[in-house]
């Protein structure tokens, strides 16, 4: 029998949501259950400008960045979670000031080896021929002044808006800590990443079925590779603004389970999360996992492949009545193909100028281009 969940925190669900979407740190999935409650839920995304996949990145985030904005329309928008430099003052004349802001984060020491691989063609990376030689003599490859410097130092200090190659006194540190503290309502963590959609559902006051999901834009397991203690102690100097951003909201994160539910429920609602999971890979997904891009049988569905990483995507299972059909498309839908179909919902002339095939399609290969869903603007 289908298990329905009804757990739910009291009260009525917030939406207005702003996602500090940090790189590599399981955020393309935290961004696919935004996209997902807010199409059910008819909200309006503030999405970028002529359809961009990020709003101004690695630029400061400016209002201007999101399509529609005018001055005085904050109350039209109810979520934000596309890539953005996090700048406050921005963000708050777009959005309301009744808004939940939750950002999510990752040991700096898993992130960098994530970053290395997927990032390897920045200029930092380009030239190393392992993260190890980088590390060994960081000076011979990184360039402080690079635009791109970010994705090798520091980088969720950068997203949180502050200067990653900054020198930063204890004082200081403490300062960038109280201010993300006080920005942010929530901050999640993506090694316990369960954990995270249980606290992000009560605090939302969302269902279950809200925040369940399927890992999105995770690389292959043969393209990791494991890192020696002596590498893992040079990462976290190396990256010492962001060692400090995750030491202390690991504490807070740990302090906020105690104090809002205990630990005994966490362990309640975690199990409740994981066998919905379950259950919804075995009704969704052909082998009930992810498959690498080769083995994609509905190329409409495959992940942006990036650097050196091999990022995976699913099979849906064929067959499917059209309301769970709906419903598993939504969660295997790579975050670009989801952003330009929340576009093209919300600016649908615009969306044809911007989106129009490059020539105009033969009728042959109009018909094979419907037939994989590439043409199909909804999902």
């Amino acid at each position: 029998p289908t298990l329905i969940y009804t757990s739910q925190a009291p009260g009525p669900p917030k939406t207005h949501v702003v996602f500090l979407k940090v790189h590599k740190s399981a955020s393309s999935t935290v961004m696919n259950i935004l996209f997902r409650f807010g199409e059910t839920q008819n909200l309006t995304f503030a999405l970028p400008v002529n359809g961009a996949s990020q709003l101004g990145y690695p630029r400061y985030f400016l209002a201007e960045s999101v399509e529609g904005f005018t001055i005085g329309n904050t109350s039209e928008f109810n979520i934000i979670c596309h890539h953005m430099r996090f700048q406050q003052a921005q963000v708050q004349r777009v959005m309301p000031s009744s808004t939940f802001y939750f950002s999510i984060l990752r040991n700096p020491i898993h992130l960098m080896e994530s970053s290395f691989t997927y990032y390897k063609g920045c200029s930092p990376f380009s030239r190393a021929q392992s993260l190890e030689e980088f590390l060994s003599q960081p000076a011979r490859f990184y360039n402080a002044s690079a635009p791109d410097s970010h994705y090798a130092k520091n980088l969720m200090a950068f997203d949180f808006g502050f200067n990653h190659n900054g020198n930063f006194s204890a004082k200081q540190v403490q300062l960038m800590l109280q201010y993300i503290e006080e920005a942010f309502d929530l901050l999640l963590l993506s090694e316990y990443f369960d954990e995270s959609m249980v606290l992000l559902k009560e605090a939302l006051c969302w269902d279950l079925d809200s925040v369940v999901s399927f890992p999105l834009n995770s690389r292959e397991g043969s393209t990791r590779s494991p890192l020696s203690e002596s590498t893992a102690e040079k990462i976290k100097s190396w990256n010492r603004l962001d060692w400090a951003i995750y030491r202390h909201f690991n504490r807070t994160f740990w302090q906020r389970i105690d104090w809002s539910m205990g630990r005994e429920r966490m362990q309640q609602e975690v199990r409740m999360l994981q066998e919905r999971r379950e259950q919804l890979a075995k009704t969704c997904l052909q082998g009930e996992g992810s498959v690498v891009p080769r083995k994609l049988r509905d190329k409409s569905l495959a992940p942006l492949q990036y650097g050196k990483a091999t990022i995976l995507g699913y099979n849906l299972k064929p067959g499917l009545d059209e309301v769970m059909g709906r419903l598993c498309r939504r969660m295997v839908t790579p975050e670009l193909q989801y952003s330009r179909s929340l576009y093209r919902t919300q600016f649908p002339e615009k969306a044809q100028r911007i989106y129009k095939p490059a020539h105009p399609p033969k009728l042959h290969d109009g018909l094979r281009g419907l037939s994989t869903g590439l043409l199909n603007p909804g999902l």
